[in-house]
């Protein structure tokens, strides 16, 4: 896939990533070439190969509403999303180990309802439009990574909608259960019952609850 199409698959999903970032009014400060500080009442730290982020993470109005598993459920999809862009950019860095990374603007933060709705819309786009797209210009470059990089997130950002659809639809009648992050392709699995990811096969000790 050459370096043009892989470069605005990227920023699309710069774009679109900043539509649903997640924290508790956490704003993202570039610190380093690799490094992301998210910084709010308390502070963390993780990795993004890709995206000097500059965005307002929309878990606080959740949380402050009282919706603490939806909040779960918005940051675990968030490293999920950075799972992406960590794979993406490397077929980035394959073409053009040069190219600059783009900055997302910041997203609206609204009511936790019209935050759950514009996420699963973000999601559906990107699982029936933008990611088959890109997969078809892989194949038919004949870039096998790119196939198998784009299908895998494809296949996650189906499952990130339907788990914002699930908490929008059980809005006020949320239950404990926690979420799983798998680290290789970003699937998230609701509750425990799992032994591995269903997309990549990744064990379930890998993942990151939420």
């Amino acid at each position: 896939m050459n370096r043009e199409h892989i470069k605005y698959a990227i920023i699309g999903i710069a774009i679109i990533l900043s539509a649903y970032l997640l924290g508790r009014a956490y704003t993202y400060k570039y610190r380093s070439q690799d490094t992301v500080v998210v910084t709010g009442l308390g502070e963390t730290e993780f990795e993004s190969d890709l995206i000097v982020w500059s965005g307002v993470l929309t878990a606080e109005a959740a949380e402050a509403a009282g919706y603490t598993q939806i909040a779960r459920l918005f940051r675990a999809t968030s490293e999920a999303e950075q799972v992406h862009i960590a794979m993406e950019y490397k077929l980035v860095q394959a073409e053009d180990p040069e190219w600059a990374k783009p900055v997302a603007d910041a997203p609206v933060v609204e009511a936790c309802d019209l935050n759950l709705i514009a996420a699963a819309n973000g999601e559906i786009y990107e699982t029936s439009d933008m990611y088959p797209a890109f997969i078809k210009k892989a194949q038919e470059e004949g870039n096998d990574k790119a196939v198998r990089v784009f299908t895998r997130a494809k296949l996650a950002e189906s499952v990130h909608a339907e788990r914002y659809m699930e908490a929008y639809n059980n809005i006020d009648a949320a239950d404990d259960d926690a979420y799983f992050l798998c680290p290789v392709c970003g699937y998230i699995e609701k509750g425990d019952d799992f032994e591995v990811c269903p997309i990549c096969g990744a064990k379930k000790s890998a993942f990151k609850q939420f």
